[in-house]
C-alpha cells in the first residue's frame, strides 16, 4: 500500500526539520498514564478485596451483590491498561497472572455435569482444588490444605504448563463470585448462591470455608500483582526505564500496543472469533456477562494512549504530549483521520454496551442467525480494523522499523479457524 505524505512529512523523514515535540516527553507522559491506570486498578482491587472479605466473614445475599459490584468496578480501569501490552515485554510477561482467559474453571471449584472431566489436553480440568486438599502434580504430592496466594500463583496457575489452568486473576475471581453461566445464548449470567460461602448449616455445595479461602487468596494476589506493576511505571521503575532508554523503540512500543490490541487481540480473538464459532464461552467476561464493558474500555484505552490522556477513577486527569501531537506536527490530516476513527470505534463499541445494558447481552449477540447481534459485533470489529489501518499509516509516516501488529486467524485466515 502506498501512502501520500505531506512535504513536511517527507522533510521530516529525511532528517530535517527535527521534531518540535520531544519524543522523550511523549514517552514520559505515556509512562505516567500507565502508572495512573495500574494505580487505579490496584486501588479498585483493594475495594474488591474489602468487599470479598466482608462476604467471607458474614455471608449474605447483599454482601455477594456488593462483591460483584466491586469486581465490575475494578474492571473499568484495568481494561484501559491493556493498551500497554504487546509493546512492553514487562507487561506481556506479567499479564497472564491477572487477565488470562478462557479458563478451565473445573480446576478451581465444582462445575455442572455437562462440563465433563479431565481430558487428554488437561488432566487438571476438573481437579476442583476447593474440594481437594491434597493432589499430585508432576509426580509429587501437593499440600493444598490451606489455600494461599503462593499456592494459587506458584503451583496452580498454569499447572503442568497448561495455559487453560487459570487459577489467578480477574476471571478466577469472577468465576468464584458468579459461578458458571449455564444459560448458553439465553439471557442471564452465572448465578452462584451466596450460600456457597455460607457458614455452618447455610453452606451449599460443600467446602464453603475453602471456597472463601480461595476467593480471599486470589483477591490478595490480584492486589499484590497490580501494586507490583504500578511500581514498575514509577520514576525509578523498570518499565519506565526500559521505555525511556531508547526514544525510537519507545514510540515503536506505543504503536505496537495500540495496533495489536486493536486488531489481532480485540477485533480478532475477542470479537470476530467468538462470532465465527457462535460460542458464548468465547466472550471475555463470560461468567458475569460483562464482556460489553471489557470491549468498550479496551477501546477507550487505545484512544487514551494516542491522545496522551487518561481520566482517573477519582475524576482527575493525567495528560501531556502524545503521539497525536507528533503526527499532527507533520500530517494534521492523518492525525484528524485517526482521531475520527478512534471516536468511531468508541461509538460502535458503545452501541454494543448500550444494547447489553438494555437486556441484549453479548452472548445473545453471538448466537448463530442473530442478525442484530452479528451487526453489532461486526460493527465493532470493522471499526477496530479501520482504525488499525490508520495506525499503520502513522507507522509508515514515521518511518518506524520494528512495529509488528499481531494478527488473528479469524481475520487473516478464517478457514484455519475450523481446521
Amino acid at each position: 500500500m502506498k501512502y501520500l505524505l505531506t512535504s513536511a512529512a517527507v522533510m521530516t523523514l529525511l532528517g530535517a526539520p527535527a521534531w518540535a515535540i520531544e519524543r522523550n516527553a511523549i514517552l514520559d507522559n505515556y509512562a505516567n498514564l500507565a502508572q495512573a491506570g495500574y494505580g487505579d486498578a490496584a486501588e479498585t482491587a483493594k475495594s474488591l478485596r474489602d468487599a470479598v472479605a466482608a462476604l467471607v466473614e458474614t455471608p449474605s445475599e447483599e454482601r455477594m451483590a456488593a462483591a460483584r459490584t466491586a469486581w465490575l468496578a475494578a474492571r473499568v480501569p484495568y481494561q484501559q491498561t491493556e493498551a500497554f501490552r504487546f509493546g512492553n515485554p514487562i507487561v506481556d510477561d506479567w499479564e497472564g497472572k491477572v487477565n488470562a482467559w478462557p479458563l478451565d474453571e473445573g480446576l478451581i471449584d465444582y462445575v455442572d455435569s455437562s462440563y465433563g472431566g479431565p481430558s487428554d489436553e488437561n488432566e487438571f480440568a476438573a481437579l476442583n482444588v476447593v474440594a481437594t486438599p491434597v493432589f499430585t502434580l508432576s509426580g509429587e504430592a501437593v499440600d493444598a490444605s490451606e489455600i494461599t496466594p503462593d499456592l494459587i500463583g506458584e503451583v496452580l496457575h498454569e499447572a503442568d504448563g497448561i495455559e487453560a489452568n487459570v487459577a489467578s486473576g480477574y476471571h478466577a475471581i469472577e468465576f468464584l463470585l458468579w459461578g458458571q453461566d449455564l444459560n448458553g445464548h439465553e439471557y442471564g449470567a452465572g448465578n452462584r448462591a451466596w450460600t456457597d460461602f455460607g457458614l455452618g448449616a447455610d453452606c451449599t455445595n460443600g467446602n464453603c470455608d475453602r471456597r472463601g479461602q480461595y476467593l480471599l487468596a486470589a483477591t490478595d494476589l490480584l492486589v499484590s500483582d497490580l501494586e507490583w506493576m504500578t511500581t514498575q511505571w514509577a520514576d525509578d521503575g523498570a518499565a519506565r526505564e526500559a521505555l525511556l532508554a531508547d526514544e525510537g523503540a519507545g514510540i515503536v512500543a506505543i504503536l505496537t500496543g495500540m495496533g495489536s490490541l486493536s486488531y489481532g487481540e480485540q477485533a480478532g480473538e475477542r470479537m470476530r472469533l467468538g462470532l465465527m464459532l457462535n460460542d458464548p464461552e468465547e466472550e471475555h467476561d463470560c461468567f458475569s456477562d460483562n464482556t460489553h464493558n471489557s470491549h468498550y474500555y479496551d477501546g477507550m484505552g487505545i484512544r487514551n494512549v494516542y491522545l496522551g490522556r487518561y481520566e482517573r477513577v477519582d475524576g482527575s486527569v493525567i495528560e501531556g504530549p502524545s503521539v497525536s501531537d507528533l503526527v499532527a506536527e507533520v500530517d494534521p490530516d492523518l492525525d484528524a483521520e485517526l482521531k475520527e476513527k478512534l471516536d468511531a470505534s468508541m461509538v460502535a463499541l458503545g452501541a454494543i454496551k448500550t444494547a447489553a445494558e438494555n437486556g441484549f447481552s453479548y452472548d445473545m449477540m453471538l448466537e448463530r442467525g442473530n442478525a442484530e447481534g452479528e451487526a453489532l459485533v461486526m460493527g465493532g470489529v470493522n471499526a477496530l480494523i479501520d482504525q488499525t489501518r490508520s495506525i499503520e499509516r502513522v507507522v509508515a509516516l514515521m518511518g518506524l522499523d520494528g512495529v509488528t501488529i499481531e494478527g488473528s486467524d479469524s481475520l487473516d485466515a478464517p478457514g484455519a479457524v475450523f481446521q
